[in-house]
């Protein structure tokens, strides 16, 4: 293959753009009890492993990590709770091993424990063996702890590799939730051909990091009032309300689990229960409904 992508001839770009593309829309014509839209709420559970992950052990982005599940998590549940409402919590099987006791009550109580990766690895920089061999073990893991058995994943940073797709179908998995092709749900294609995996879409828009991540080292810096990031997700939301969609929200416990921030996911939730006709329900809850109203695995 020629080094530079200005000489690849069109088989080989073309190929590389139809790998993984986005099939038909499975946006159901209703939604459960004539529900104007869905909301899938989740939050990845990175804990400790975003330090862990690049084989480094700062003590205070350890704990930063520690934060998200001493305080993160226990505040969001109380908002959840408070709203009667289940969310999807995407958790690296090593974060799920340093605190299984969260993940296996978050599943009695009937919130959804997705994969996302072993120790929130870059897909792309793995062989793809080590990848599924990865893949497995974390599945395994968490329905270990949780007694039930991951039915959809959350690749770490949405790092999607050329195997990531083939691995998915191989364990059968019911959705992925982790690319951008559409704000409704989509069936994934690989190389032409339906996978029958639903994908729930993200967008870095609808995800709490873009506005607050800090690296004290780098160039990163919060640049976006709590407000107004309140204003984004609230007119997402909106939107996919006004088309009869999916409304699609990522938090982060060490992010958003903060006295200034957890506002945002109350307020948010104020405005969309108020409403009174949103669905409101994991992700696999909303991916198993598509699924089964196109007539695919369900």
């Amino acid at each position: 293959m020629n080094d530079h992508p200005w000489q690849w001839n069109e088989a080989t770009w073309r190929g590389k753009v139809e790998a993984v593309r986005a099939g038909r829309s499975l946006k159901p014509e209703t939604w459960p009890g004539g529900a104007r839209c869905a909301v899938a709420l989740s939050f990845d559970s990175d804990h400790e492993t975003n330090e862990l992950r690049d084989g480094a052990t700062s003590v205070a982005r350890l704990s930063w990590g520690e934060y998200g599940t001493r305080q993160g998590v226990p505040r969001i549940r109380k908002v959840l709770d408070r709203f009667g409402v289940k969310a999807s919590f995407f958790v690296p099987a090593v974060a799920a091993l340093l605190h299984p006791e969260e993940q296996a009550s978050l599943a009695a109580e009937g919130h959804e424990i997705g994969l996302h990766g072993w120790i929130h690895e870059r897909n792309t920089e793995l062989p793809a063996e080590v990848e599924r061999d990865l893949m497995l073990r974390s599945a395994d893991t968490l329905e270990k702890i949780t007694g039930q058995r991951p039915v959809g994943m959350r690749t770490p940073s949405w790092d999607y590799s050329a195997a990531t797709l083939t691995i998915a179908r191989e364990m059968g998995l019911l959705y992925d939730s982790s690319l951008f092709a559409d704000y409704e749900p989509y069936e994934i294609i690989q190389n032409g051909e339906p996978t029958g995996i639903v994908e729930l879409p993200v967008e870095w828009i609808r995800d709490d990091a873009p506005y607050f991540m800090m690296n004290r080292f780098g160039a990163q810096r919060p640049y976006t009032p709590p407000e107004a990031v309140l204003d984004i997700f609230r007119r997402e939301f909106d939107g996919a309300y006004a088309d009869g969609g999916l409304f699609l929200l990522t938090m982060h416990p060490h992010i958003t689990g903060y006295r200034s921030r957890l506002f945002i996911l109350e307020e948010l939730l104020d405005h969309i229960t108020a409403k009174g006709d949103c669905w409101i329900a994991t992700h696999a809850d909303i991916a198993r409904y598509c699924a089964t109203q196109a007539g695919l695995k369900g």
